[in-house]
């Protein structure tokens, strides 16, 4: 999310940033403009359903299939940020390579036929390091971000922290309309969560619900730049989920309330590479419970269920952006909006908003029937072809399939029995030549600049032979405050402590003992940053490491360190050598080891591998391990920490009714936030794959495995009289339930079926007191050894009189390979 809280928004079919590389759409984005209703494109008036893929987060051969999934769920609009700091890593040096090839990816959307939503920033916020901004600005003489200060312009989710500026703040929302503006680019501008944008740029909303929302002006469209259909995660937080019915549910309100432009944010959340997550503490996946998953696989029932919407939302466009509204109460809280034009064209969106309790509302002279905290969208003011609560989609279940890292053939040692490994140990401490000394701490972020998550801190402390705790076998007590992030603690070149703070708080604290040799002691502390600050005001001055080291247990009382004299070194030796960098680390002098250590903190390791097999994604299972970072062939997996959530406050089922907030419907409590990490696999080499992973604190790097992201299970369950689209008459709707493998896969076989009253949940089928015995044969007959097949729920498949005056369900349960 772009924090709870949006760009100067360029909302451009063609930026002027690409244009060069978009030529057929530059014409086209002299043609945009917007009334009350909706934006006109081509002189006709647009309902655009968005979705927010970000480049970065995934890599250029994903983008076309990230593009496709989107646009069969029936999305006709990508939107991205443009993150700066990915784009000019250093003053004047500008890349646009990789990940961060925009105009390829930007030249992906347009040959798809769909339309760009660019949010060019600078400023992202987006959970992104810095918030998208190049470290770099902030030591540029004079800068203060988010303000009226001539370096630093242009905005994003403002709002919340302009009066954090006071007059300044104001004076730069004016500045940052009027000078995009005076770009004159042909097509409108909007900022996202800002009530004082000037006309005529469009204020748009971010939140969770967005069908209360109205624009400033009664002449702009009503936009929802941002519909959060999940949320991030933060290293030793729970793993927080939507459920797909109440993201409909907000979709269908939005517009169903007039609604015209409505964006994902996101449907794809991607990964977070390398050093690239923001926060603090948000972690290597940016899954966000998206429709569409970190490894580029549609999240069922999500997907399913909003492409339904979807299909439905767009059978209303022409009475949504063109009828005449009216609203008709139909009890205390339902509600029909009505939009119908003189042709006779007419929809309507029947809204229960009762959080609790199913009702019977009639209209127009029908019954109609909603599940609690639903709506019911009729294309023609009669029939019902989709209700938010009712998940007719397929649903699936995911694995993570270990393999064992299979020894490269490239490999030194060329052993296809064992696994070869070679390790680089850092010394704890200073290691060549110290930055400097000064007495007293410094902080994090301004010494290393964001260069490195690292900074060794060093000073000795000497402790007299008489001290009472030695002759005891006591240990004194360390106590150490920090802005955070985290640290390792070491003495004498062994790990004494690891504290850190969280994803909610980032300063804090730790006390525990900590062993002590009579004579003089080595005090080594690794300070460590988890991704910079992203949203907020003033963020840029939020700093990080250590404010205080005290001793105590000793015979003089405690011990200040805090003042004493302290040694500094920026980053880590094995980053100076590139160990990551396959070419640069055969330079240096790495030691083959028959069996990697465990449990040692500060170690590097390199394998040398091969792909794994098959052409599912790949995640890197590093429960075992303890906290780093991960590469392949040079390439940033990202941080690994295979954190801890906390046990409680998690929930079995949710229940979907009701307003979300991200600690609604949490999952993962006791479990790692992430345990495995994406390496896509255009990464991977056929063999002589280089993985290297630097770790802190020590695991076991044997038990790393290569997990393939496999769908074992597929299921759907349909009632007959769910709402349905099976011909362009309406009339002729018919229930039926639709079954997809992924691609180059099969139905296989049958692990249940049942017409009539199957209970259960998908992998817990069972059969009810109504069962049709051939249910089975039939649809084996209609599904097995396709991709995909529809089974309607007909008289001519099923015995329909079986049970009667009872609704009856089919439900499937299937294999795929």
């Amino acid at each position: 999310m772009a924090s709870p809280v949006c760009t100067l928004l360029l909302l451009f079919f063609c930026c002027c940033f690409v244009c060069l590389y978009i030529l057929p759409f530059a014409e086209a984005a002299n043609n945009v403009t917007y009334d009350s209703r909706s934006l006109i494109i081509d002189g006709e008036r647009k309902l655009l359903i968005s979705a927010a893929i970000h480049y970065p987060r995934s890599v250029p051969a994903m983008w076309p299939g990230l593009v496709k999934a989107a646009k069969e769920g029936g999305v006709n609009v990508i939107e991205t940020y443009v993150f700066w700091n990915g784009h000019e890593p250093s003053p004047g040096n500008y890349y646009f390579g990789g990940r961060y090839d925009l105009p390829k990816f930007v030249k992906i959307v347009q040959d798809a036929g769909m339309l760009l939503i660019l949010r060019i920033g600078p400023f992202v916020a987006a959970e992104w390091n810095f918030g998208g901004i190049p470290v770099w600005l902030h030591y540029v003489n004079g800068t203060v971000f988010r303000t009226d200060n001539e370096p630093f312009k242009v905005e994003n989710e403002y709002g919340f922290y302009e009066g954090a500026y006071g007059e300044g703040g104001k004076s730069y929302t004016q500045w940052a309309a009027k000078m995009a503006l005076s770009q004159n680019i042909g097509v409108p501008w909007i900022m996202c969560q800002q009530w004082d944008a000037p006309d005529p740029v469009i204020n748009t909303c971010n939140s969770f619900y967005c069908d209360d929302f109205k624009p400033s002006y009664p002449t702009m469209p009503k936009i929802w730049t941002e519909n959060w259909p999940g949320w991030f995660k933060t290293f030793g937080g729970r793993d927080p989920h939507r459920p797909p019915e109440d993201v409909a549910y907000s979709v269908a309100r939005f517009f169903q309330k007039g609604g015209s432009v409505h964006n994902y944010y996101m449907y794809h959340g991607g990964t977070n590479f390398g050093r690239t997550s923001g926060g603090p503490f948000i972690t290597t996946s940016y899954d966000y419970d998206a429709p569409i998953d970190e490894y580029g696989l549609p999240r069922f029932p999500k997907w399913g269920h909003l492409k339904e919407l979807h299909r439905a939302i767009n059978s209303c466009e022409h009475a949504l952006l063109n009828g005449k509204s009216t609203l008709v109460n139909l009890g205390s809280k339902q509600e029909a909006d009505v939009y119908e034009d003189q042709s006779g064209t007419c929809a309507a969106f029947i809204a229960n908003m009762d959080d609790k309790n199913e009702k019977t509302v009639q209209f127009r002279n029908a019954s109609y029937t909603l599940p609690a905290w639903s709506v019911s969208i009729l294309p023609d003011c009669k029939n019902v072809v989709f209700n938010t609560a009712k998940v007719g989609s397929q649903t699936s279940a995911i694995e993570m399939v270990p393999e064992l890292l299979q020894p490269s053939v490239a490999s030194p040692s060329k052993d296809l029995k064992a696994l070869s490994w070679e390790i680089f140990v850092e010394k704890a401490g200073i290691w060549g030549e110290a930055d400097f000394s000064i007495n007293g701490f410094v902080d994090h972020i301004n010494t290393t600049k964001d260069t490195t998550d690292y900074l060794w801190l060093t000073t000795s402390l000497f402790v007299n032979e008489n001290e009472e705790f030695l002759k005891q076998g006591k240990k004194p007590t360390l106590l150490i405050e920090s802005k955070g992030h985290a640290l390792h603690a070491f003495v004498n070149g062994i790990l004494q402590a690891s504290a850190s703070g969280n994803g909610t708080v980032s300063p804090f604290k730790f006390k525990g003992p900590v062993s002590l040799k009579a004579g003089k002691n080595e005090i080594a502390i690794l300070s460590m940053t988890v991704g910079l600050q992203n949203a907020g005001s003033f963020y840029e001055w939020v700093g990080a490491g250590l404010t205080s080291m005290k001793l105590e247990g000793i015979k003089n009382g405690t011990m200040d360190l805090s003042n004493t004299t302290w040694t500094y070194k920026t980053g880590l030796e094995g980053e100076h050598l590139s160990l990551y960098d396959a070419v640069a680390s055969k330079n240096v002098n790495w030691t083959k080891v028959s069996e990697p250590p465990k449990n040692q903190p500060l170690t590097w390791y390199k394998a040398v591998v091969d792909a794994p097999s098959g052409d599912e994604p790949i995640g890197l299972d590093m429960v075992h391990m303890g906290k780093g970072l991960a590469w392949l062939n040079g390439e940033q997996i990202g941080r690994y920490w295979p954190r801890k959530a906390p046990k409680d406050k998690c929930v079995e089922t949710c229940d979907y009714r009701g307003k979300f907030n991200p600690d609604k419907c949490n999952k993962g409590c006791g479990e790692p936030t992430q345990r495995w990490y994406h390496v896509p696999r255009s990464w991977f080499k056929p063999s002589g794959n280089v993985l290297v992973m630097f770790e802190e604190k020590g695991g076991d790097p044997t038990q790393i495995r290569f997990s393939k992201r496999k769908l074992s299970t597929l299921c759907a369950h349909v009632a007959e009289d769910h709402p349905s689209f099976v011909t362009s008459n309406l009339q002729k709707n018919k229930a039926s339930l639709e079954l997809k493998c992924p691609m180059n896969t099969q139905i296989s076989s049958f692990k249940f079926a049942s017409y009539g009253t199957p209970t259960g949940t998908c992998q817990s089928y069972a059969f009810g007191d109504c069962h049709d015995p051939n249910s089975t044969s039939i649809v084996e007959k209609l599904c097995l050894n396709k991709n995909e097949c529809v089974v309607e729920l007909t008289k001519e498949n099923f015995k329909t009189k079986l049970c009667p005056g009872i609704t009856k369900n089919l439900a499937v349960e299937v294999t795929c390979s």
